[in-house]
């Protein structure tokens, strides 16, 4: 199975401004391994969207997975 690449949502660089930099280190290190499985166990589908969401401690991690181009782009992280 290849791995995807990762596209970042320009806002999502003036979300992780907002965060700790220990905490932003360990969000960081969770989306790169959304690119070896990006359904990870504890990643849920949102409800009338493409879209799924993962928890890394208090905050969360939402992203689309565009299975044909095997791109994860990361929509927004926030608390």
């Amino acid at each position: 199975m290849a791995n995807y690449s990762l596209v970042f949502k320009k806002s999502v660089a003036k979300d992780l401004r907002k965060i700790p930099n220990n905490d932003v280190k360990r969000i960081l290190k969770s989306i790169e391994l959304l690119c070896v499985n990006p359904r990870v166990d504890g990643s849920i589908k949102l409800s009338g969207q493409e879209l799924y969401r993962v928890r890394r401690g208090v905050y969360r991690i939402v992203y689309q997975i565009q299975d044909m181009q095997l791109i994860i782009q990361v929509i927004k992280v926030a608390h």
